[in-house]
């Protein structure tokens, strides 16, 4: 999706987000003449490794809404844990970061947190739940920190993929009142609701 126009350029019907799926799309899209300065997605390594594979320059920000939702999902709502709770009220603040200062201020905190209680996360045993949830929280943020703020660099890329999260709940949310079409009807109805919401 087009985050300006919120115009759908290019779909592929599929069961699985996997590397060939979105390879082929991608590079359907570059075959057209795309060629994306950035894209914003969520953290799935093998979309993140097709679209460089086919736009080796292209700019990758993750969605500040997953990382947070993720993250906090992991730390749960009332953690006991002090380690948790301190990430957690980090990940709280995500949504509010608008500038330069709030970006600085987000890896000050991790960077403070990380020397604090990083080491001792790391070695947690992970077979008990709550600390494999809190050592998912924290490599979250360390891998997704060097592309989570590039739309504060370049203001037309999105933060967040909520646009196109909205418009794909609204096509499920359609779809299910049409249970039971066979695969081939499934493809045709995704594609006319695309084809009749993009006004082409």
């Amino acid at each position: 999706m087009d985050n300006a126009t919120a115009r759908v350029i290019g779909h592929r019907y599929h069961y699985r987000e996997n590397y060939a799926c979105c390879h082929g799309l991608f590079a359907q899209l570059k075959a057209r003449g795309l060629d994306p300065l950035a894209i914003t997605i969520d953290g799935n390594t093998s979309v993140i490794r097709a679209l460089k594979a086919v736009w080796p320059e292209i700019t990758v920000q993750r969605c500040m809404a997953h990382i947070q939702r993720q993250g906090l999902a992991w730390l749960r709502r009332y953690p006991k844990l002090e380690v948790s709770r301190q990430l957690r009220k980090i990940l709280l603040g995500i949504a509010d970061i608008r500038d330069e200062q709030g970006r600085q201020a987000f890896i000050n905190d991790f960077i403070d947190w990380e020397k604090q209680y990083g080491g001792s996360v790391k070695v947690l045993p992970s077979k008990d739940k709550v600390y494999c949830d809190l050592q998912r929280a924290r490599s979250l943020i360390v891998h997704a920190l060097p592309d989570m703020f590039h739309y504060l660099e370049e203001r037309c890329i999105a933060a967040t993929t909520n646009k196109l999260e909205g418009y794909f709940s609204r096509l499920k949310e359609l779809y299910r009142r049409h249970r039971g079409l066979s695969k081939k009807h499934r493809q045709n109805y995704f594609a006319w609701y695309i084809h009749l919401k993009n006004g082409d």
